[in-house]
């Protein structure tokens, strides 16, 4: 018995799984590039370990569907446990491991489907009949390293749809169609672009209906194409809704987004307890609404929950566009009250900034469910402030666009910390002009080698740790206008106790005679931004 097993072991270990006669083909690395990639047949490829046991269950099927595909598909076989340098190439981290090298030899597909010698078979055919409707499209075929947008439209099977569709939470839209269907072929550029441009937000797929009838069936397919829309989250046959939309790329983009829109969950309100919840809630949306309460002293819980309540309910009624919702008590963020100019008329108060383009506007209204919506209703007309497509996702129009015509005004300001200097105008009027903006830098200090230093990584460290501490006492001019060179000299002169000699104001760079270069570098991040024009946030 042992020696039985040792002489098994050993003809493992040098024909790997299949014997020289299989009608599985070896493959190494240095065949593979020769008879997979370099050729216009379509491959089916299984990298594979001798040790493993899900690949020495595999065998008999995989030979079967060999067999079966002799002359029209090649069935290929590589020992990744020897060559590994294979199997990293194609990510393979886990054994059996199945690609398709079909239309693009360079983008493989991952085969999901059951490990049936009849699955197999199906998988490999339909790659085949892409890559003949590729052709008959116009495509070029073989190993071009363009991206064919059809890669993007996933392969549904009776076998894999259920995983990749309904036990997963993404929103799914599915077409089953007729390969000899002339709408189809008219469709199939227009789904394959809409694929493409809705990545990461819905997947698209497509069902052969005349080779996977059972799922045709299941969804009472009658004609071709036929579309389905799969909701994110949990799916049953009662949630899936037939696609009315129009059958243009543009369309079914359209379409959706609506659907993405409508799946979004409404925003939590967040308190404002330190500088990362005003990052994480503003510093990458299209407009952030941010409340001042009154203080628990003045407004009991009840109070502020029925005030907190009604946010809730405007973050529900405009979720789609995406926006962050914070709020604060008065009096914890002095500064950031100060800044926006709420607060001294009374609590509470509210004010929307767009952090993008250092503009706010304030509530003037009452804080109510119906005040609160006729302004945000009203901003949201009012694009100048947002000169940021923030509601393109949404095809229809929304409850919300009716704005009553008796509000009169809506007002946008910017950003600046010198609160006499603000310009106000009139944001629904259509003059709203891009106002200049100054910004203000952090020093970095780069000490200049030819100087003769010794130990220049040590004398910058200690040079920016100094300069570090000071920095949030330094708010530096960096224009390019002269009297901006001079205010900026005379802080670095005053701070740093040496004299400047140059200034150069195409890359921000001054030279200094003590301290090397020291480069003036505006930090790109939004929230840092606002933080040095004025919004000062406290940590709680």
């Amino acid at each position: 018995m042992w020696l039985a097993f040792g002489i098994l072991l050993l003809i493992s270990n040098c024909w790997g799984l299949y014997s020289p006669n299989s009608a599985v083909i070896d493959l190494t690395p240095s065949n593979f590039d020769k008879l997979v990639i370099n050729s216009d047949e379509i491959w089916l490829v299984e990298f594979y370990a001798p040790w493993c046991g899900h690949c020495q269950r595999l065998v008999p099927d995989y030979e079967k569907a060999a067999k079966a595909l002799k002359g029209v598909i090649k069935v290929g076989a590589v020992n990744a446990d020897e060559h590994n340098s294979l199997g990293g190439r194609y990510g393979v981290q886990g054994f059996p491991t199945i690609k398709i090298f079909g239309t693009n030899k360079n983008k493989p597909e991952d085969f999901n489907g059951q490990r049936t010698a009849q699955a197999l078979v199906d998988g490999a055919l339909a790659a085949a009949r892409k890559k003949v409707n590729s052709i008959l499209g116009g495509k070029s075929s073989g190993s071009s390293d363009s991206k064919d947008s059809s890669d993007d439209v996933i392969e549904l099977t009776d076998d894999n749809f259920d995983k990749l569709v309904l036990n997963s939470e993404d929103l799914w839209l599915v077409e089953f169609f007729a390969p000899w269907c002339g709408h189809c072929k008219n469709l199939a550029p227009e789904w394959a672009s809409a694929a493409t441009e809705l990545k990461g937000k819905v997947k698209l797929g497509a069902v052969d209906a005349t080779v996977h009838s059972r799922k045709a069936s299941q969804y009472g397919i009658k004609g071709y194409p036929t579309i389905k829309y799969f909701p994110a989250g949990k799916k049953s046959k009662d949630t899936v809704e037939e696609y009315d939309g129009g059958r243009t790329s543009k369309d079914i983009v359209n379409w959706a987004l609506d659907k993405v829109a409508e799946n979004v969950p409404a925003p939590e309100i967040k308190q404002i307890l330190s500088k990362d919840t005003f990052a994480e809630e503003c510093d990458q949306k299209p407009l952030c609404v941010i409340s001042v309460l009154p203080h628990i002293l003045d407004c009991q819980a009840d109070c502020r929950n029925d005030y907190i309540k009604v946010l809730a309910e405007m973050g529900e009624k405009y979720k789609k566009k995406m926006w962050g919702w914070i709020w604060t008590e008065a009096g914890s963020q002095y500064e950031l009250e100060n800044s926006l100019d709420i607060g001294g008329f009374g609590y509470p108060a509210k004010a929307v900034v767009n952090v993008k383009n250092m503009k706010y506007s304030i509530l003037r209204g009452a804080f109510s469910k119906d005040g609160i919506n006729e302004f945000l209703s009203m901003l949201k007309k009012c694009v100048n402030l947002l000169s940021h497509d923030f509601s393109k996702n949404n095809s229809k129009k929304d409850a919300e666009d009716e704005v009553p015509s008796h509000v009169s005004s809506v007002t946008v300001q910017d950003l600046d910390k010198d609160n006499g200097n603000k310009n106000t105008q009139d944001i629904c009027n259509g003059n709203l002009s891009k106002m200049p903006m100054e910004e203000t830098g952090i020093l970095k200090v780069k000490w200049n080698s030819s100087e003769g230093s010794n130990n220049v990584a040590n004398l910058e460290e200690d040079i920016n740790r100094s300069i570090q501490v000071e920095k949030d006492k330094l708010q530096f001019n960096t224009s390019c206008s002269t009297s901006g060179q001079t205010t900026l000299v005379q802080n670095l002169e005053s701070v740093n106790q040496t004299k400047v000699t140059e200034v150069s104001n195409g890359d921000n760079v001054i030279i200094m005679n003590q301290t090397g270069t020291i480069n003036i570098e505006p930090k790109e991040d939004d929230l840092q931004l606002i933080t040095r024009k004025g919004l000062f946030l406290a940590d709680s």
